[in-house]
């Protein structure tokens, strides 16, 4: 399946077909439909209905909602009715969140056995993944890996442990805007939802920042989780994630509102100018 080099990563409110049609003419490779969809995969079924080429990936369905039995006709459907244009990528979620006490690692083999048996293909689908141990089971039993709130560190190092052949597609959050404290002050809220969380606090120590980083949500931290600047600012923060191996880059564009206004559309248009 083809997903480009670049493609756009759409929080719940910017699921419309309207703007599948418009990211698709303006010539990004996929569109990623986030916030846990449920089994039923309708919101990309609908997205791949209003669009002839583009490819659609899920960002992720959690393993712990939706149950393989649940989701595997949802991709059957899609699949058949859309060929290799629909990836499945699913996930662990988290701990905190999803209130399941159960081992992520041994969740995930174990869904992805339901997988095997439910005859999901292995190219049709991915896996969220950031520590080691996960990137290895992505790059032996998926397409690959769909790492999340991650920096270009953090891709060389997937890139490494995946070695050649399976997809890296990585998301990464922008603001456009050249104003730095506005640009925080549109990043932060989302961002902070994150750093509560054990499997990102664990991934973005390792990627080099500290506790008192995530504590605090320091600038040096949300300036590199959402970039912002010039576009060519911005591109050229997004073109770090390839030159460091990433496949792909799945961009989520924060704006002031958080809905597909003007100022949404006038980034889409940017970046298709600057990168595509």
């Amino acid at each position: 399946m083809d997903v480009g080099r670049y493609g756009i990563w759409l929080m719940r409110g910017h699921q419309t077909p309207e703007i599948a049609a418009e990211i698709e003419e303006l010539g990004f490779g996929a569109i990623w439909v986030g916030g846990s969809p449920p089994a039923d995969l309708a919101v990309s079924e609908s997205l791949l209905a209003a669009t002839e080429r583009i490819a659609v990936g899920t960002s992720i369905v959690n393993m712990w909602q939706v149950a393989a039995e649940d989701v595997a006709p949802s991709y059957h459907r899609i699949a058949d009715r859309h060929p290799d244009r629909f990836l499945l990528g699913v996930g662990i979620g988290h701990p905190e969140a999803d209130r399941v006490y159960a081992s992520p690692y041994d969740t995930i083999r174990s869904y992805l056995d339901e997988l095997d048996t439910l005859k999901v293909p292995v190219e049709g689908r991915a896996l969220a993944a950031l520590g080691p141990k996960v990137l290895r089971v992505a790059g032996e039993r998926t397409a690959g890996a769909l790492p999340y709130l991650t920096v270009p560190a953090h891709t060389r190092e997937a890139r490494g442990i995946l070695g050649d052949g399976p997809l890296l597609a990585i998301e990464q959050k922008i603001v456009p805007s050249v104003d730095p404290a506005h640009a925080r002050a549109v990043a932060e809220p989302t961002i902070q939802r994150y750093l509560g969380l054990v499997n990102y606090r664990r991934n973005l120590l390792r990627s080099g920042f500290t506790e008192e980083d995530l504590d605090t949500a320091s600038d040096r931290l949300v300036d590199a989780l959402a970039l912002h600047g010039t576009t060519a600012e911005i591109a050229a923060g997004l073109r770090a994630h390839a030159d460091a191996g990433a496949d792909h880059v799945a961009v989520q564009v924060l704006s002031s509102s958080g809905t597909v206004d003007d100022e949404f559309r006038t980034a889409l248009r940017a970046l298709a100018a600057a990168l595509l």
